[in-house]
């Protein structure tokens, strides 16, 4: 797109961005040789300076490569929560030449099991709380399934008594696991085993995420070390991250957001990472105060939990100067809350798995709320007719696609989703984001709701995004997510599972919200339905699962359907 689409470009950002030809491990070369004995990361008030990091990450590469086998190439799984060994895992599997596949914790044996099959890895890293979902893939024969483990120890990086709450996991004391192929990450740090030569490049493979999996079985995206450091070192360009920063680290780092915002760009910049295994809002605020964190990057189902704590007040959050994030769109009522308690703007962003975060960006000078932001750093960014594939007229509604330098270069082993993927357009190759979104007078972009995420009302398309940013202006609701489901005379008709507040609970009416919804916006998007849960169902990244959700009340009113007509044959 032409420079005058974005009017609003950050100053002093140029529009163009130079790649460093360099593996990604490079990073930490440069920043341990520049800051050896700051913190790289503090966890639980436990520091991990830069040159301890770049040494821990470099034995545990040599015994990648002397111990288990580990070649140029060569997938690993990496497969815990955030940690120091989750950080020092990813880079020592980089310094191994080798490629990192990340995996959510909460996934079980058998969703596990796709991993190892899929990438035909032979090596885990992960650790010991999770070992029983791990145990029953190892052992095969070789060349088939894992043959060795890695397993760490939280605790083993509490090196003095924490002042957080730690979770009784992160504490546990280590467990001795005698057992063949099985290695304790302290033993495999003892044996300092110096790795081979770096041979890794610009367009080798660096780190292979799975796609979620919402409709089928995930798929990995294969991502060279030239499309991480694209969206790390964009990430620090567009900010301005400077390295006597001190950052918040609490997005899942095998997810692409945590991964680059939380950890790659920290790394290339010099910056201090204050750590958590799991979301704790008082943990959070008290790290906030304690450590002088100047950014914090989060989520939407996040931040409603931060803001709602009763205890909030109590914390001194002086030092935050910025807060980012993206995944869902913002509601505009928790970023009037945010914007009132700090007097900062939540600054969203836009990308996927296949793009290794962002794409989209909003300008930190001048954010739009619930927006994608703008192309970024050499993204070329388009809404066309996801049918016709012709450019849409700006201001209407069609499928986002991208080419840039961050998109993956396929699904690994699938050539028939990775083909499904993209679409030629003036002879460049562009990923299908699967979005629907707008580009407004200025040249954001505004999702408008996933392709396949549509409700049609009665003839009327209903955006579920849109419905559910407008809920969240009710006082009583604390989460919400909107569905469709089937209608009798409508075809499909727009249902609200609603989280109350806990002082809301006991007294509110699904009819009240209902009434309320019907004042707020244009009928046919209203919900009909109202549900009260307890709690809405989310992804390892903290996305509510609304597809779960809807397939579940499908199912329920099948069940229920078949229910009635059986009983009414029965009466005949």
């Amino acid at each position: 797109m032409n420079e005058h689409h974005f009017p609003h470009w950050p100053p002093q950002v140029t529009r163009h961005l130079t790649l460093p030809q360099t593996n990604i491990f490079y990073n930490a070369e440069v920043s341990a040789t520049r800051f050896p004995d700051k913190p790289f990361i503090v966890y639980y008030d436990t520091p991990v300076t830069f040159a301890e990091f770049r040494d821990e990450a470099e034995r545990l590469a040599g015994f990648l490569q002397q111990e288990c086998g580990v070649q140029a190439g060569d997938r690993v799984l990496l497969y815990m929560q955030n940690s120091p060994q989750w950080i020092i895992a990813y880079y020592g599997i980089l310094r191994a030449n080798a490629v990192v596949v990340p995996v959510n914790p909460m996934n079980m044996s058998a969703e596990l099991a796709h991993y190892v099959e899929d990438s035909g890895a032979t090596t885990i890293i992960a650790p010991q709380c999770l070992f029983d979902n791990v145990e029953p893939l190892l052992g095969n024969s070789p060349g088939q399934g894992l043959e060795r483990a890695i397993v760490a120890t939280y605790s083993d990086y509490l090196k003095r008594p924490s002042p957080i709450a730690v979770p009784e996991f992160v504490a546990a004391p280590r467990k001795r696991i005698e057992r063949a192929g099985v290695t304790a990450w302290q033993d495999v740090l003892e044996r300092r085993i110096a790795p081979g030569p770096l041979t890794a490049g610009p367009d080798d493979l660096c780190v292979m995420p799975y796609t979620s999996g919402t409709t089928g079985r995930p798929k990995g995206c294969m991502h060279t070390h030239r499309s991480v450091m694209s969206t790390l070192l964009g990430g620090c360009v567009w900010f301005g991250a400077a390295a006597d920063g001190v950052h918040l680290s609490v997005l899942p780092f095998f997810h692409v957001t945590g991964m680059q915002g939380g950890m790659n760009s920290a790394l290339y910049s010099g910056v201090t990472i204050v750590v958590m295994s799991r979301w704790d809002r008082d943990a959070a605020a008290f790290c906030m105060q304690r450590y002088r964190i100047t950014a914090w990057q989060s989520i939407s189902t996040m931040m409603v939990d931060f803001l709602s704590n009763p205890r909030l007040g109590e914390y001194d959050l002086s030092s935050l100067s910025g807060t980012r994030g993206g995944g869902a769109a913002m509601p505009d009522a928790i970023a009037k809350k945010l914007k009132a308690l700090t007097g900062l703007d939540y600054v969203e962003g836009y990308g996927m798995t296949e793009t290794i975060a962002g794409t989209h960006i909003n300008p930190p000078q001048r954010p739009k709320p619930q927006c994608l932001g703008i192309p970024v750093f050499d993204v070329d960014s388009r809404v066309i007719d996801p049918v016709t594939l012709q450019e849409v007229p700006r201001g209407e509604t069609g499928e986002i696609v991208v080419n840039a330098p961050q998109v993956m270069q396929g699904y690994w082993r699938n050539q028939k989703a990775t083909d499904e993927a993209f679409v030629e357009l003036d002879g460049k190759r562009f990923l299908r984001t699967g979005d629907l979104g707008h580009i407004d007078e200025d040249g954001y972009f505004f999702m408008t709701d996933r392709l396949k995420r549509m409700i049609n009302a009665s003839g009327y398309k209903v955006w579920p995004a849109e419905v559910e940013a407008l809920m969240y202006r009710h006082p009583a609701i604390h989460e919400v997510c909107v569905i469709g489901v089937k209608d009798e005379k409508r075809g499909e008709t727009v249902k609200a599972l609603v989280v109350p507040t806990p002082a809301r609970a006991a007294d509110i009416s699904a009819q009240e919200i209902i009434d309320w919804a019907h004042e707020q916006m244009a009928v046919y998007k209203a919900p009909r339905i109202v549900e009260f849960v307890a709690s809405l169902p989310k992804s390892g990244s903290g996305k509510i699962l609304w597809r779960k959700l809807q397939e579940e009340d499908a199912a329920r009113t099948a069940a229920a359907n078949a229910v009635d007509a059986g009983n009414g044959g029965a009466t005949q």
